[in-house]
């Protein structure tokens, strides 16, 4: 394994993450098997993270559920108080913003990853990953995206589409994984050269730039034919996973991650489950909702480096109210709305108003439309873009319907097509509100 990273841990974590459905066989197990993780791993990191031991105050790890809740700010702010490495954040930040600028991200600090993350929002991040996290995050990895019981049968050719490149994404490389990283500034059609000429086995990018490589290979500008497809990074638009199943023929699947850790990932069968074999999970309910939304609480019991208690995401999460057919007992979502910026408000005293309901009733007015923004710029106004145009009317009507079924008013503006930059997270429905609750 490259850059030094250890092969027993990741066999390790390959297998856990392979076999938990077995080892838990209900979520009371797993649940109890969580716990005891949580407080050993507590154990050693409030001696090592000042800003930890300063939120547990005089509580006794075990009540670690009474912590206060954290958020990216406050571990920005904090940040040399809450990791556990010596680094310090100007010397990480200037090494991560010197990669963002020079496109080499193999420099690490004293054998630590670190790494920079814009986030939805748009909220800059800053990670540290120590070698044997980087092993740990390769065999989930490998674990959630190969087919096969074991890996190494037949060799994989991974190219893997990514915003900055990073020590943590090469560590998947071996004998048996060709891993090839695809910068995502670079022109499209210099993208599309270097695929034809290395063909995958394995595609991993976002979602846009998948459907931009769907659309070339049904236009018949690339011929690459993947045995898997995995979308990372963004939300998964249910207009563009159309687009990429038909032109690659095969079912998409996900890896969902962020700065704050390996979240989750999707089964054999396309449910996205949560990472509960290295985190807890609790739930905060997101005010108004009517089918369990929630945004995620993060205890992670593996990563050391930088802590990750009791972290509140912006994210907002969905469960599914059926049991997935695989089998697994961890959480299963029914989607990913996004983040609470992509949140709609209405003066109608019920709550948000979900991406989810804005996307179906575009998608749904008019079988012909194959992209649309919904962009909220005040309470009662709507910026609106759809494609082909023939079809802006019906959006706009089913928008308009949409509005009066929560009895408010709004008006509809018809825009051109906003540049997209594949460097930043595309994001089909926007809050731009001055001011929310």
């Amino acid at each position: 394994m490259s850059d030094g990273v250890d092969r027993a841990i990741l066999a390790r974590s390959f297998l856990r993450a392979r076999l938990e459905p077995a080892v838990f066989p209900t979520r009371r197990a797993l649940s109890a098997w969580q716990e005891r993780k949580v407080i050993a791993h507590l154990r050693w990191a409030r001696t090592r993270s000042r800003h930890l031991e300063e939120r547990f105050g005089a509580h006794a790890t075990e009540a670690w559920r009474a912590l206060p809740i954290t958020h990216k700010a406050e571990m920005m702010a904090r940040w040399d108080d809450v990791v556990t490495v010596p680094i310090r954040k100007d010397e990480a930040l200037a090494v991560a913003l010197r990669a963002e600028e020079e496109r080499d991200f193999s420099p690490t600090v004293r054998g630590y990853t670190v790494g920079l993350s814009s986030g939805t929002s748009g909220n800059r991040g800053l990670f540290v990953a120590s070698a044997e996290e980087r092993a740990e995050w390769a065999g989930a990895a490998i674990a959630r995206v190969l087919p096969a019981l074991v890996p190494g049968l037949v060799r994989e050719r991974v190219a893997f589409f990514l915003r900055a490149n990073s020590n943590l994404y090469q560590s998947v490389g071996s004998r048996r994984i060709a891993f090839t990283f695809f910068d995502l500034s670079r022109p499209f059609e210099e993208h599309l050269a270097r695929l034809d000429a290395q063909p995958p086995s394995i595609l991993v990018a976002p979602p846009s730039m998948l459907r931009m490589l769907a659309e070339a290979r049904i236009g018949g500008r690339s011929a690459i034919a993947p045995r898997i497809v995995v979308s990372v990074a963004e939300v998964l638009d249910p207009l563009d996973e159309g687009v990429i199943r038909r032109g690659f023929a095969r079912v998409v699947h996900q890896i969902y991650q962020a700065t704050e850790g390996f979240l989750g990932a999707s089964c054999a069968f396309g449910t996205v489950h949560l990472a509960e074999d290295v985190m807890i999970i609790e739930e905060e309910p997101v005010p108004g909702a009517e089918d369990g939304a929630f945004h995620p609480i993060l205890t992670d019991f593996r990563r050391r480096s930088q802590p990750i208690v009791r972290y509140r995401l912006d994210d907002v999460l969905v469960p599914r109210r059926s049991p997935c057919p695989c089998g697994s007992v961890a959480r299963a979502l029914d989607r990913i709305e996004g983040r609470a910026d992509d949140l709609l408000f209405v003066d109608d005293g019920r709550g948000p108003l979900f991406p989810d309901f804005v996307r179906r009733a575009v998608m749904l007015a008019d079988a012909a439309i194959t992209d649309y923004r919904v962009v909220q710029r005040a309470r009662d106004r709507l910026a609106l873009f759809v494609e082909p145009a023939e079809a802006w009317a019906a959006a706009a009507h089913a928008l308009d319907r949409l509005w009066a079924s929560r009895g408010a008013p709004v008006v509809i503006e018809r825009i051109e097509r906003p540049a997209q930059d594949l460097m930043r997270k595309l994001r089909r429905v926007v809050r731009a509100l001055e001011a929310h609750p």
